[in-house]
């Protein structure tokens, strides 16, 4: 584990990949103005947690399935992660409290090592910063179940693997959305939570030997 910290740590901490990355897992129906300062100018603020931990010899994060309801994230799958409320002093506690409450990890136990680039939502006008992090303590996943409808668990192994790179028409709320996709477990991960897992295959492929990293 501590290697692979190490690299991600350092990795963070360099110029990153951001826009070039992100675009890769971009839906047909977005556009590159997401990406312009004033298309952000009047975006709320958020953020979502890449966490960390290892399991039978790999490493692995959580991701969560949104459960069914009347909004434009129903259902998707997403990072642990929301908006910034009021009494959060940055956006990193935001991610550190909005991960305690829908997947049950505690703030305390997780070492922020940096942060991937800023992602504007369109859907739902959100400026995203997803905050990584990583917990190297014994914890027990315990969903909201008002906010979670499922806990999905994904490797670095899966993100390195190519064949999970996907295409598919995707029907949301009326739109037909041709969307490149990451196939994990089964689940669809599209639209920015992809464009955020682009981000970071991009940074863990620097390494000289990536299947060391898994």
């Amino acid at each position: 584990m501590e290697p692979f910290i190490n690299f991600i740590k350092n990795a963070l901490n360099q110029p990153l990949p951001g826009k070039s990355a992100q675009e890769q897992m971009m839906p047909s129906l977005s556009d590159k103005s997401r990406f312009s300062l004033e298309a952000k100018s009047a975006a709320r603020p958020g953020a979502v947690m890449v966490l960390f931990y290892k399991k039978n010899g790999k490493i692995w994060f959580p991701l969560i399935e949104r459960p069914v309801y009347d909004g434009v994230h129903a259902s998707q799958i997403s990072f642990p992660g929301g908006k910034m409320d009021r009494s959060d002093v940055d956006l990193e506690q935001t991610a550190l409290r909005e991960t305690e409450e829908e997947i049950g990890v505690s703030s305390a136990k997780i070492q922020v090592l940096g942060y991937l680039s800023e992602l504007y939502i369109i859907a739902s006008n959100f400026n995203v910063l997803p905050v990584v992090g990583y917990i190297n303590e014994p914890f027990t996943f315990q969903k909201d179940d008002y906010e979670v409808a499922s806990i999905v668990e994904a490797s670095v192994a899966d993100l390195l693997n190519d064949r999970i790179q996907k295409q598919k028409i995707l029907t949301v709320k009326n739109y037909t959305i041709d969307a490149p996709y990451f196939d994990i477990n089964g689940h669809v991960v599209w639209g920015a939570t992809a464009m955020m897992l682009a981000e970071l295959k991009v940074l863990l492929q620097q390494h000289p030997d990536s299947s060391r990293l898994v």
